[in-house]
């Protein structure tokens, strides 16, 4: 009888650590699941180098979402990202989105301006007012070689 409660107990305790590590797997990978907190948006880029799927999307520097994917549009050429917003954020039709740079040399992430006056913009809709990422390496080199 004292055999089986101690399977038992190990039993209960290795349940309990699996379901603690698949937590903290959802947790620690910012994986979505269950959640509609967010709304999507597109944005067409001519230029998004070093922007990364989960990367920051920021307004007046508090991050309200994440890049959900990028694909290339190649009937139009342009890269197509895809937003994900917070629900609570409400943008118009004439804000503008841009690629930025934390930092000298940091990681990219989106940076959205709002506008003031345009429509609200539906879940869904594309933003076509985009400013591309600006590439550090480009402007040193024209720099370097007097084409400044």
């Amino acid at each position: 009888m004292k055999k089986y409660s101690k399977e038992t107990w190990v039993g209960i305790f290795v349940l309990v650590g699996l379901a603690c590590v698949a937590y903290m797997t959802v947790k620690l990978g910012n994986v979505q699941l269950f959640t509609d907190n967010y709304y999507t948006l597109k944005a067409k880029f001519t230029d998004v180098s070093g922007l990364k799927v989960n990367a920051p999307v920021q307004m007046f520097g508090v991050q309200m979402g994440f890049v959900e994917d990028i694909e290339i549009n190649q009937e139009q050429d342009v890269a197509e990202v895809t937003l994900k917003i917070d629900k609570g954020v409400v943008l118009t039709d004439d804000a503008i989105v841009s690629v930025k740079t934390s930092g000298l040399i940091g990681d990219k992430f989106v940076k959205i301006t709002p506008g003031g006056v345009g429509d609200q913009l539906k879940p869904g809709s594309t933003i076509f007012d985009t400013e591309p990422a600006i590439d550090l390496e480009d402007l040193i080199s024209k720099y370097v070689f007097g084409k400044v």
